[in-house]
């Protein structure tokens, strides 16, 4: 894990600001997100409130585990961690706190937190359904039901049934179309895949491009990333590459979308200045800045996707509330492995 002391270096180039600050204003965050994606933020945050913030980053196993490690004693205030089913497994194992304030209802959509306000979400992306333009046509897909026809056998790429992504996918389906459907779904999906599941998201990208398989689940954020990066290789994979949005017809529930999100912990001492962080992270300009440089969505109705995403246009999500995804979690990883998906 590392640990970054942001106060005293921005502070010391404050002048008049800095000579205000008194010891308890600050706030400690622990956070999966990788520095370089929510640094500037917290760093913009100190300069306009003249709180201290003080970051530490690492997995969001092992921040959990440390938080749980620490109790009550830990000098943890917020704790940002990706996907719904990881903020629901920290829900549970009792390191967070509810907390409401007008704010946060206004801006986070009643979906994108928890119900019993818990957390509340930063930033969404889509899992949504990649193919290869040379091989695939765009009217040859429709829905993740369809990703189970044997049509698709030997053609599918996609990551492991260890992975969260695709764990809280699984959550979805068993809410959309029930314990037995989604069984039987599960199944004709693995009957399709072209390989064994490896690597990350970005690996079944480069797969599609590589012709390895034909079409792949990956978050449109690792999508964003290809096609933003300055490697020639990466914007090669990308251009071989289409996005498809399942189940827009008019009837149907929509894409699935999952977040990157945020709780203040159970321990916290600094739950004013935690807040005040958490609606700064939820203003026009942060949700902006976090859309563009993560290559995600944001959750502030009005604000326009990053720029690598708004030419695939707008799409419609499902609206179910993301809590159900960690609640269906254990039971999406039981039928995941009872499907024989490894």
């Amino acid at each position: 894990m590392k640990r970054t002391a942001l106060a005293l270096p921005i502070l010391a180039l404050m002048g008049a600001v800095s000579n205000n600050v008194i010891a308890s204003d600050e706030v400690n965050v622990y956070s999966a997100r990788q520095e370089s994606l929510i640094l500037p933020l917290l760093v913009d945050f100190t300069k306009e409130t003249g709180i201290m913030v003080n970051l530490i980053t690492g997995s969001s196993d092992q921040l959990l585990r440390r938080l749980q490690v620490e109790g009550d004693a830990s000098p943890a205030d917020l704790f940002i961690t990706v996907d719904a089913g990881r903020l629901h497994r920290a829900k549970e194992a009792g390191v967070l706190q509810p907390v409401e304030s007008d704010v946060l209802n206004e801006k986070v959509p009643a979906n994108l937190k928890n119900m019993d306000n818990y957390w509340y979400s930063l930033s969404q992306r889509a899992r949504v359904i990649f193919y290869a333009k040379d091989r695939v046509s765009p009217e040859e897909l429709s829905t993740y039901e369809d990703l189970a026809d044997p049509k698709w056998k030997g053609r599918l790429c996609i990551r492991s049934s260890g992975n969260i992504y695709n764990q809280s996918l699984v959550g979805s389906m068993i809410e959309a179309d029930g314990v037995e459907h989604t069984q039987e779904w599960l199944s004709g999906l693995v009957k399709n895949f072209a390989r064994p599941p490896v690597g990350g998201d970005t690996d079944q990208l480069k797969a599609v491009a590589a012709g390895e398989c034909d079409i792949a689940v990956a978050n449109t954020y690792y999508f964003g990333r290809l096609l933003n990066s300055k490697k020639a290789e990466s914007q090669a994979v990308a251009e071989k590459l289409g996005l498809f949005w399942p189940n827009q017809d008019s009837e149907d529930r929509g894409a699935h979308v999952n977040v990157s999100g945020i709780g203040v912990t159970a321990s916290s001492e600094n739950k004013e200045n935690a807040m005040k962080l958490i609606e700064f992270l939820l203003s026009d300009k942060s949700q902006t800045w976090y859309a563009e440089i993560n290559n995600e969505y944001p959750i502030v109705e009005g604000i326009s996707p990053p720029s690598s995403l708004a030419e695939f246009g707008e799409f419609k999500s499902d609206q179910l509330n993301l809590t159900k995804l960690g609640e269906n979690n254990r039971q999406a990883v039981e039928m995941m492995d009872a499907s024989g998906w490894k």
